[in-house]
């Protein structure tokens, strides 16, 4: 999978990274490097499935899709 990344300087050093597709998915780090290291950290957690987040609906079919 492939996902847009905006990587921009900070004001105070660093660089702050945002993921457009992904509201409120942002990091930061002092080097570009970590910037998109620790953006990636935060996609992952971010796409991570949560048991709340998981509805059960009677008589579906569950499947799985990779993406």
């Amino acid at each position: 999978m492939k996902i847009k990344i905006y990587l921009e300087p900070s004001d105070d050093g660093g660089y702050t990274v945002i993921v457009p597709s992904l509201p409120g998915c942002i990091s930061e780090g002092d080097t570009k490097e970590e910037a998109v290291r620790n953006i990636k950290e935060a996609i992952e957690l971010y796409l991570e499935p949560v048991e709340d987040d998981i509805v059960a609906i009677p008589d579906a079919e569950s499947l799985e899709l990779a993406i």
